[in-house]
């Protein structure tokens, strides 16, 4: 065993460096049950200093060896790609049944330690061909000491300046044959769950983990490695009514559209970013500078998928290497890949997981608003908290400090509106509380007001959530909004049924109560948009078309209307403009294309072309419409009426930019770094 090189920037070894960490985070994972929590509960209260400056990092928390190539993948390699180091955390072997199938061969005998190796070894190889190296490169490997007794196996791999490690944590997982795992340590106080160690690791013996020992690792970690960018999966997937025999077949958990791990994956690992930021502000100390994303995972099976050929082809091409053959001679006897994943098995396997990348939080991350005196302010979630720059002079394109607002812990994406004294609206999606052991696990919309256009804010306050129930509030979507010229304040969100919910704040400030608005189902990630006659309007992707819900006068209530079955299925939310003929265009991509399509009067019509991927994004200017999305590198790039602009230098942008047209009709698009730093784009 080995100690491995020194973390970047830090120069300290590694063991000495999550060793040094843990040992102040992790709870003791001896007892059982293990004791009581004593974290400092989150605080909501604004004011707090905030850590800047820091090297861009991102941390990925995963439930098995391919979730981040099936789930976060294009996003990962364009970090990668932008020279980010990464760091991958494996909360599970992977070890399922110990089958490592191999197609069209004798089924083998079972072995979990080596089909957990061999994994790891299809890991290697995948993230050595995404850093442009052969798949056999050698990896440095070595332990980790993790502090309560806790120890794991970490995989380094640095080339060119760009840096990957892996590590291993190796609790046994979960399946379907009534074995504990993740979801079981989640729900259950008194369990320990066992870890499995891979054949030829450097780890000579298995260890254990408890529901406080795991979180405490997982915070450890963090501070110990700081990153910028966490990564997880989905910690509230949605309700999926499926016959036992369909569920079993596709691999989800009774009752919901996912692994019953990547769930208590992604719990555990909020959990921890929530204890994480806690301690560190429990004193006035600042608040970690890191943004977050989560990632849908088997999802993607029940609803169009979002990726061109392109980019689909170059993501399925990274779990080739993962896969590997066992013609392979890679060096490890285990194994040389997930042979089962390999060839062209992921583009023909019928649950289709890897056809798309969709957020669990989709939506705007970064909120552009005008100052009085013509400033900009960016509003966005950093470290679960909401945080304010303001630019440090009239079109001067700089962001000062970050200042404070609070109202964590959040979901990674706002939606705003003004009031018609133009007071701003900030709206988030908060974890009111997240916890196991059959403890509150809720989520509630949330809304901070500005007192006086330009001036501080009063405090955050609740709006519930649209779907009351213990299991139901979880399932709720991130919160848009629209402003009507009657002074009204229109909020939505998509309820745990996935349709459309709503609250209305009248001009006196006063709420009314949710109401759902029937219709279809939809994905989260709604569009609202206001006509030249005052109308409402709000539209939703759904299965086989967009749907549509608007009022029939302002004033009146908006109800559910024929879907848009002329025009191509969506992959997205299409955005959405006022027309001059007082109607709306909207703009989207079709699911599995990279053009867009734009529907005048709910029929589809020729666009610019504007290639890419993700959402697209619009807003009206005095030459016409401007649209911002990615090209199919990952870019951010404008369509206006004179051309085609792309943004090629600066730091590489993060999901969820933000357009804003100013006065002059110039746009300004604004978002988040790799470093969780606010970057702005003003094209001439």
């Amino acid at each position: 065993m080995t100690d491995g090189p020194a973390l970047p920037g830090t120069g300290v070894r590694r063991r000495a460096v999550v060793t040094a960490a843990a040992a102040g985070a992790a709870l003791s994972a001896c007892s059982v049950p293990p004791p009581r929590r004593t974290d400092p509960a989150p605080d909501p209260a604004p004011g707090q200093p905030v850590s800047t400056g820091r090297r861009a990092l991102l941390m990925q928390i995963l439930a098995h060896p391919d979730d981040d190539l099936y789930f976060m993948n294009p996003d990962t390699r364009v970090a990668l790609d932008a020279g980010t180091p990464l760091v991958c955390v494996y909360l599970t072997a992977g070890e399922a049944d110990g089958l490592n199938k191999i197609p069209g061969r004798p089924r083998p005998a079972p072995d979990k330690a080596a089909y957990s190796s061999a994994r790891h070894q299809g890991l290697r190889q995948a993230y050595a061909a995404l850093l442009g190296l052969g798949p056999f490169t050698p990896w440095e490997i070595s332990v980790a000491e993790l502090g309560a007794g806790h120890r794991a196996e970490v995989n380094v791999l640095a080339a060119d300046g760009r840096r990957v490690e892996l590590v291993f944590l190796n609790t046994a997982m979960h399946t379907g044959r009534h074995r504990l795992g993740l979801p079981s340590l989640w729900q259950d106080r008194r369990l320990v769950l066992r870890t499995v160690v891979a054949a030829g690791s450097p780890l000579r013996r298995a260890g254990s983990y408890t529901y406080d020992g795991l979180i405490g690792v997982l915070a450890g970690l963090m501070e110990s490695y700081r990153p910028t960018v966490v990564h997880t999966l989905d910690p509230d997937p949605d309700i999926q009514h499926s016959t036992e025999a369909v569920r079993r077949r596709d691999s989800e958990q009774r009752g919901y559209s996912d692994h019953a791990d990547h769930t208590a994956a992604a719990c555990f690992a909020w959990a921890a970013m929530i204890r994480w930021v806690a301690r560190a502000t429990a004193d006035g100390g600042r608040i970690p500078g890191f943004v977050t994303a989560a990632y849908r995972g088997y999802y993607n099976r029940h609803w169009p998928k979002n990726l061109p050929q392109g980019v689909l082809a170059r993501k399925a091409a990274h779990l080739v290497p993962y896969g590997g053959s066992p013609d392979w001679d890679c060096g490890n006897p285990s194994g040389c890949g997930d042979y089962n994943v390999g060839g062209d098995r992921p583009l023909t396997n019928r649950k289709g997981w890897v056809r798309s990348t969709h957020h669990r939080y989709p939506g705007t991350r970064t909120v552009l608003a005008a100052e009085p005196d013509g400033r900009l302010a960016a509003y966005a979630v950093l470290g679960l908290r909401v945080v304010r720059w303001l630019e440090t002079g009239r079109g001067t394109g700089v962001w000062g400090a970050p200042d404070d607002l609070g109202g964590g812990p959040l979901a990674p994406v706002l939606g705003s509106a003004h009031t018609r004294d133009g007071r701003l609206l900030l709206f988030g999606l908060r974890f009111a509380a997240l916890g196991g052991h059959g403890a509150d696990n809720d989520r509630e919309i949330v809304v901070l007001e500005q007192s006086a256009p330009g001036g501080g804010f009063l405090p955050w306050r609740g709006l519930g959530t649209p779907s009351p129930g213990r299991d139901e509030g979880r399932r709720i979507g991130v919160p848009v909004a629209a402003a009507a010229p009657d002074g009204r304040v229109h909020l939505f969100a998509r309820n745990a049924e996935k349709g459309l919910s709503t609250r209305v704040r009248d001009g006196s400030g006063r709420w009314s109560a949710w109401r759902d608005m029937g219709g279809g189902e939809v994905q989260d990630g709604l569009s609202t948009a206001v006509d030249g006659g005052g109308r409402v309007h709000v539209f939703g992707a759904g299965h086989h078309a967009v749907h549509h819900w608007t009022q029939d006068a302002p004033g009146t209530g908006l109800t559910t209307r024929t879907q848009l079955t002329a025009a191509p299925v969506p992959a997205h939310a299409p955005a959405a403009l006022p027309a001059p003929d007082g109607s709306v265009t909207l703009h989207y991509r079709p699911a599995a294309e990279g053009g867009v399509t734009t529907v005048r009067a709910g029929t589809p019509v020729p666009g610019a072309p504007f290639d890419g991927y993700g959402p697209v994004r619009a807003a009206p200017s005095p030459r016409g419409p401007v649209l911002l999305g990615r090209t199919a590198e990952g870019l951010v790039q404008l369509l206006r009426v004179d051309g085609l602009l792309v943004r090629e230098d600066g730091p590489v942008a993060l999901d969820g930019a933000s357009l804003h047209i100013g006065p002059d009709g110039r746009p300004t698009v604004a978002g988040l770094g790799p470093d969780a730093a606010p970057w702005m784009w003003r094209p001439l």
